[in-house]
């Protein structure tokens, strides 16, 4: 997960489009925020934990300006939930100044620890992207681009970059493309505050963002994916610049267009809210039930739930809200704090569910904890039956490329029957949709695509001690800045 986006424009203003760009792109990270500007010499940060509004507010903002900017929100997979570990990362090297905005997860960050000089102790935070920046500020070539062509092929895993330096933001996707990355172009004529860094001939801005929808947030047109393996340079007043770093090998995960990403937003040329609807569609014709009407968990089956209703021919009805203020669950950091955030962001409408056969649409179960709190809900509010149905496929294996799914034992799926699932939900049936469903409702072909956490053929190889990577940069930790 984590959410990233970049912005070169020819105003002093990048920071606030930045900042309202990761706004929108806030259901892929809450645990921190933070922005880095430059001014054309120098750059500038400000991060916390916290939500983006709570972090980038107006006491914050007008003192972080400039034509260059890049945003990140994070949802942590390597190092614990902590100030030190917040995004961007920053480096202010004698070779060259640097920020990082990262969304993705190494699985080779003890070998890249090896070669960094210092080792640990030069790292004040425990996270991934710190030990990527602290390898790319000591790589002597004297341009970014140039480190980064000289840094990326040692490291593998998952990685999609933010990065700035005094006068240019760079996009950088692995060669697998797990995590995605857009381009995008402002209009020429989106005003800009007249200030020193104007261009009279720069022309339009250019944005770069996790997901379309932070393009479209901020009056941007969407321009087309950065390619795997591919290094996107922009600067004020050009146009983009790509250098290619690795040949391509596609494997986007799946799991973005099934549940991560927004529903308004694009991936792979498909919108995702239709394709979550013909999820749906595939669903009824796989797991059919009888059933009185159909339901989503808000909000995220809302759109897998329109499609089963309407291909099973039964009313679709919304038998729960969401409190739009609560987080979602499955990304909280702790397992206590996932359990008790079902209740504080769900309540049932029990005029809809009272004394009927629901079918409850949901888009994934993960750790099963949620669902069996959803099923209790429903049935205390007088629901005669629950039938639990999923458009996806069961969660099988553990991710290493940016979801904090690291341990098998903590994926419901991974140690039970389907019986057993359906049981410990409490739900009076359980059905899944197959990886045929899914790839039928993208149109798309099953090599396209990562299916690791569903079939276990993992695109990068992983180490044997996978599992335990998470704070593998908090074994022998150190005070921040020592």
């Amino acid at each position: 997960m984590c959410g990233v986006f970049g912005a070169v424009t020819p105003g002093a203003e990048a920071g606030r489009l930045a900042a309202l760009g990761i706004f929108a792109l806030q259901h892929r990270g809450q645990e921190s925020a933070g922005l880095a500007v430059s001014d054309g010499e120098q750059l500038m940060l400000y991060k916390d934990l916290g939500l983006v509004a709570q972090v980038l507010d107006e006491r914050r903002l007008p003192s972080l300006r400039g034509p260059l900017a890049i945003a990140q929100c994070r949802y942590s997979t390597t190092g614990s939930t902590v100030w030190e570990n917040a995004q961007p990362t920053l480096r202010l090297g004698p070779r060259r100044a640097l920020a990082i905005g990262h969304n993705g997860n190494l699985v080779n960050t003890r070998e890249l620890l090896e070669g960094l000089a210092g080792g640990r102790s030069r790292l004040p935070a425990s996270t991934d992207t710190e030990l990527l920046t602290a390898l790319l500020a000591d790589e002597p070539a004297l341009d970014t681009v140039d480190a980064l062509l000289r840094v990326l092929p040692r490291v593998r895993g998952a990685y999609s970059l933010v990065i700035l330096d005094e006068r240019r933001v760079i996009g950088v996707r692995d060669p697998h493309g797990f995590r995605p990355l857009v381009l995008g172009r402002l209009p020429a004529s989106t005003p800009a505050a007249a200030s020193p860094w104007d261009e009279p001939d720069a022309g339009a801005g250019w944005v770069l963002s996790s997901e379309t929808a932070g393009l479209d947030v901020v009056g941007a047109e969407a321009v087309r994916d950065v390619e795997p393996g591919e290094i996107v340079v922009l600067e004020l007043g050009r146009a983009p610049r790509s250098v290619r770093f690795a040949p391509a090998s596609p494997a986007s995960c799946v799991f973005e267009l099934i549940y991560f990403a927004r529903p308004d937003s694009y991936l792979e040329g498909r919108s995702l809210y239709e394709a979550r609807r013909r999820m749906g569609e595939r669903l009824a014709a796989e797991q059919p039930v009888a059933a009185d009407l159909v339901m989503p968990v808000p909000e995220t089956g809302a759109a897998a739930a329109a499609g089963y209703a309407e291909a099973s021919r039964l009313p679709y009805r919304e038998g729960m809200m969401r409190n739009r203020y609560a987080g979602r669950t499955f990304i909280q950091p702790s397992q206590g704090m996932r359990q008790r955030g079902v209740t504080v962001k769900l309540s049932t409408i029990r005029e809809v569910v009272r004394d009927r056969r629901l079918v409850v649409v949901d888009d994934s179960i993960v750790r099963g904890t949620t669902t069996r709190a959803i099923v209790a809900l429903l049935r205390k509010a007088g629901a005669a039956e629950v039938h639990v149905r999923v458009s996806a496929p069961p969660i099988y294996h553990p991710c290493f490329y940016g979801i904090d799914t690291q341990i098998e034992t903590e994926l419901i799926a991974a140690t039970n029957t389907l019986d057993g699932i359906r049981d410990f939900i409490g739900a009076d049936s359980l059905g899944y949709l197959s990886i045929g469903g899914v790839l039928a409702a993208l149109d798309l072909p099953y090599e396209r695509f990562c299916f690791a956490c569903f079939d276990g053929r993992y695109p990068v190889p992983v180490p044997y001690d996978a599992a335990s990577r998470k704070f593998v940069l908090e074994e022998n930790p150190v005070a921040p800045g020592g």
